[in-house]
């Protein structure tokens, strides 16, 4: 599996890529191309030209949950995809859990979700919409609604979400993940992890049936994380013997500082490029 970092809080230091409060990575796994997250402009796709990424031609885009900085993207994809009348662009499916598509609301902002309604989505993508977990690729999974198993990773609301007509506070069930089964154990690929990155870990291994994970990335939603918090996900985190921790977009420095004191954490950009 090789994954490009598209757009992140950060870039890296002596690149040309654009960072932007946002999240979107781009996974190859088994021959098959898969666009997670697109970020909150259109800079995913500024970054991607620059990487020689192509997301004309994608096999699947999926999405984290249904926050504007992770799907906004979306509507400049869309753009790309009617400016390139001279080019064949390949029917993607799109995996989310049905709640990603709802109208969010937070702090006055009249929409804090996604701009495109299912329908419009439905135009231009074969949509699968699930809280259940599906194989994107034979090693690739998307988790599906994960279960919050771990008492100091409480569930915690973020704005409302409209449910059957009203406005209910919103505890993000919609929160998803990807994982990878390699030849050395899982690669555990978060959006936000708002339901927690050892909640995600766990759901990664009883979705996979791989126990040994050897890398955890993306955004873990530890900002403004205290003690109670912090001190035992970095103490699982460390238990799983990883190869890298590489913790990004809603992590704040004094998470990563804590993390960093007992887990080997990587740094992370626009632009980046792993393989494992």
């Amino acid at each position: 599996m090789q994954l490009t970092f598209l757009v992140d809080n950060n870039a890296m230091v002596g690149s040309q890529f654009l960072a932007e409060a946002g999240l979107s990575m781009f996974i190859e796994a088994d021959g098959k191309r898969v666009l997670f997250d697109t970020g909150y402009s259109d800079a995913f796709l500024v970054n991607a030209r620059r990487k020689g990424v192509d997301l004309l031609d994608l096999d699947w885009i999926a999405l984290s949950h249904g926050h504007f900085d992770h799907t906004w993207g979306l509507d400049m994809l869309l753009r790309l995809y009617c400016e390139s009348p001279d080019r064949e662009v390949r029917r993607a499916r799109l995996v989310a859990h049905p709640k990603a598509v709802e109208t969010k609301r937070h702090r006055g902002i009249p929409e804090f979700g996604p701009l495109l309604s299912p329908d419009k989505l439905a135009s231009y993508f074969d949509l699968e919409l699930t809280d259940r977990p599906m194989w994107l690729t034979d090693s690739l999974a998307a988790l599906g609604q994960i279960e919050r198993v771990m008492d100091f990773e409480r569930p915690a609301t973020l704005g409302e979400r409209l449910e059957g007509g009203e406005f209910v506070p919103d505890d993000i069930p919609d929160d998803t993940a990807l994982a990878c089964v390699t030849d050395a154990g899982l690669v555990v690929i978060a959006g936000c992890a708002h339901t927690g990155i050892c909640n995600t870990v766990e759901q990664a291994r009883r979705v996979t049936g791989v126990d040994r994970v050897r890398a955890v990335l993306g955004g873990f939603h530890l900002q403004k994380a205290g003690p109670e918090r912090l001190g035992p996900t970095a103490d699982y985190l460390a238990a799983l013997d990883l190869e890298g921790l590489w913790c990004c977009h809603c992590t704040d420095l004094a998470a990563k500082i804590g993390l960093a004191a007992k887990c080997p954490v990587r740094e992370v950009g626009s632009g980046l490029t792993l393989t494992f």
